[in-house]
């Protein structure tokens, strides 16, 4: 950046990050705490064993949180942008070794895909575990609490459309009232027992791995639960910057937290009959109905997050060609990160009421939450130590060591999320899988279909010869070809000069190219080189977080000498149909997967911005 930011910049960016990055790690202390001594596998309720669980929570999110990602992944940006895909994007970028691109690549689509199960996860888990504080202060409310949380569900699903900017400017200020509320509830408890605060002596983590042996391993997927969250501070570094995150993590998110949590533990080494809601009933009876509004309100918020999150990480994914074209609204003129994608919104709905219905309770969703996202964490410190390993020239050791470590703890939490598979945990394995099977399927094709089409095509000096050889006749006004191939002519082209003998004034070849950058400048955008007299091609370039426009592209080049006559230009796109054959390019049931994508993909001149009132679609087919 050229300048610096403002104090009050600084403040305003720090009290928005609280709203919508730390609203997952925020409603943690909901249930992660509690899941450890009634999990499945949960610790025997002692002294000892509370205190060696709250010390592992602390330093895991020391650990994890305060080091991993806040002091070192927020330094690591694609152009101001944070994210599995932006940094599997920033990695192929620093490497030309062609076999590490490829499964460099293949980590950034499973990322994504796993981001995608924790999408359906996150609003089920924070919206249950905050409505069933109703049963604790109404015992005979319990039969309501999943048709609540559905109804919750619906509205916050059915709202997407309207975008969030109105919403937004308030989820700041409650999240903040939120931690305070946190920190506050715990210090009450704390004053109490404060012999609790021995626990921020590392040595009682060690001492509970030594006293419960295996089945203190096995307490890490609960552990886990308490950072779940942490990979939200590098997938919206974006919006805020690292500075403002930075600033909201350790001078407010972590005390709140680690008093809280510290605060529970209190309450259960002085009543371990509260382990049934030790987060509830640490609030005195009268403030427990506004403390349950409040804590659904703040489930809301980190659901609404995760859920632009997944809108962002589709619209990333769909621009670094990983996913067919969907539709994509802008639900905000103002701010270019709010988008709403309709199919992926009404997936999530149906994936989160089956959640909360099917498993009924944040404590049996708990064994199913965790996996997708440690399995995220991992591919992310795996990438940024293969990162740190290729750009890292000073200290390297000293980094790669501590990178090392921190990818050990990744792996631990890994493992012991992973022994909750048949718990509910196969579920985002599931998610995860089918959906990389669908991106990696799309870009295979995607990649078969092109190169067919492109042998199809006429190089640029074939088509002159042809152009000298019978000269066509020229027709008024200015034809756009889109197509994907920079390098050759568009078979519409062709076929308009071949069967037709006719060619207009201006014939523009105009090329969509996806960097690996987040965004663009303006004066990188397009090119434009003269081919034949009146015949030019215009490549114009965009990032994967934003969405080409053909108008927008042709207004750039009128600018660098192209003359661009809105009226009098028409539009020739290309639509191509995949015809399944016995080739022995990939496998059968791809080839049909792919055909069915294909088919259901958003056509390709809506995608592109072309007017549709000006537009000709040409069809066309090609074997597989």
């Amino acid at each position: 950046m050229t300048s610096a930011i403002s104090p009050h910049s600084t403040r305003a960016l720090t009290i928005a990050a609280l709203g919508v990055v730390f609203g997952d790690i925020g409603t943690s202390p909901l249930y992660a705490l509690r899941q450890c001594f009634t999990g499945p596998d949960g610790v025997p309720l002692t002294q000892a064993d509370v205190l060696g669980v709250l010390s592992l929570i602390f330093w895991s999110l020391i650990v994890v949180v305060s080091i991993k990602y806040v002091l070192v992944m927020l330094r690591v940006d694609n152009r101001g942008e944070g994210g599995v895909l932006a940094l599997s994007a920033l990695l192929g970028n620093a490497t030309r070794n062609w076999r590490l691109w490829q499964p460099v690549a293949a980590a950034g689509m499973l990322g994504a895909a796993l981001f995608f199960g924790d999408g359906l996860l996150t609003p089920a888990i924070s919206v249950l575990s905050a409505v069933e504080g109703v049963a604790v202060a109404q015992p005979d409310l319990q039969q309501f609490v999943v048709p609540l949380t559905v109804g919750i569900l619906i509205a916050l699903f059915a709202v997407q459309s309207k975008g969030t900017g109105a919403v937004g400017r308030v989820f700041g200020p409650i999240i903040t009232v939120w931690f305070l509320v946190l920190g506050a509830l715990g210090t009450v408890q704390i004053f109490h027992a404060p012999s609790v605060l021995e626990a921020l002596n590392p040595w009682h983590a060690v001492q509970f791995f030594a006293a419960n042996g295996w089945q203190g391993f096995v307490t890490l997927s609960a552990v886990f639960l308490a950072v779940t969250g942490g990979e939200a501070l590098y997938a919206d570094l974006g919006h805020f910057g690292r500075v403002p995150i930075g600033h909201a993590w350790f001078r407010l998110v972590l005390p709140a937290l680690t008093l809280n949590y510290f605060g529970q533990g209190a309450l259960l080494l002085r009543d371990p009959a509260a382990i049934q809601n030790p987060f509830y009933l640490m609030a005195p009876t009268w403030l427990l109905a506004p403390l349950i509004v409040l804590a659904t309100a703040a489930t809301i918020i980190a659901s609404q997050a995760v859920i632009s999150g997944v809108f962002s990480v589709a619209s990333q994914a769909l621009n670094l060609g990983y996913l067919p074209r969907l539709r994509i609204v802008q639900s905000s003129p103002a701010a270019i990160g709010q988008i709403y994608v309709p199919a992926v919104n009404w997936l999530l709905l149906a994936g989160t009421v089956l959640l909360v219905v099917g498993f009924g309770s944040s404590e049996a969703l708990a064994g199913a939450y965790g996996i997708a996202v440690s399995a995220t964490m991992l591919l992310a410190g795996i990438m940024i130590v293969v990162f740190g390993y290729i750009r890292q020239r000073e200290h390297r050791l000293a980094m790669l060591s501590l990178l090392v470590v921190i990818s050990l703890v990744d792996l631990a939490f890994f493992c012991a999320n992973s022994l909750r598979v048949f718990e509910g945990g196969w579920i985002p394995l599931a998610i995860g899988l089918g959906a990389y099977t669908l991106m990696a399927t799309w870009r295979e094709g995607r990649r078969l279909l092109n190169w067919n089409v492109a042998r199809e095509q006429l190089s640029t000096a074939d088509f002159l010869k042809v152009l000298e050889r019978e000269p066509p006749h020229r027709v008024a006004g200015t034809a756009v070809y889109l197509t994907s191939e920079a390098s050759a002519i568009p078979r519409s082209l062709m076929q308009q000069v071949r069967l037709q003998g006719s060619l207009h004034e201006r014939s523009i070849i105009l090329t969509f190219v996806r960097t690996e950058v987040p965004r663009l400048t303006r004066d990188e955008r397009v090119a434009v080189e003269t081919v034949a007299p009146g015949i030019y091609r215009v490549t114009a370039r965009y990032g994967f977080m934003e969405q080409p426009d053909a108008v927008a592209a042709l207004r750039l080049a009128d600018e660098q000498g192209l003359t661009f006559e809105p009226a009098s230009t028409v539009y020739v796109v290309g639509r191509n149909t995949p015809i399944v054959t016995g080739r022995k390019t990939m496998a059968m049931w791809r080839k049909r997967l792919f055909a069915v994508m294909v088919r259901n993909s958003q056509v390709a001149y809506r995608y592109f911005g072309v007017p549709t009132h000006r537009l000709l679609e040409v069809g066309g087919q090609t074997e597989l």
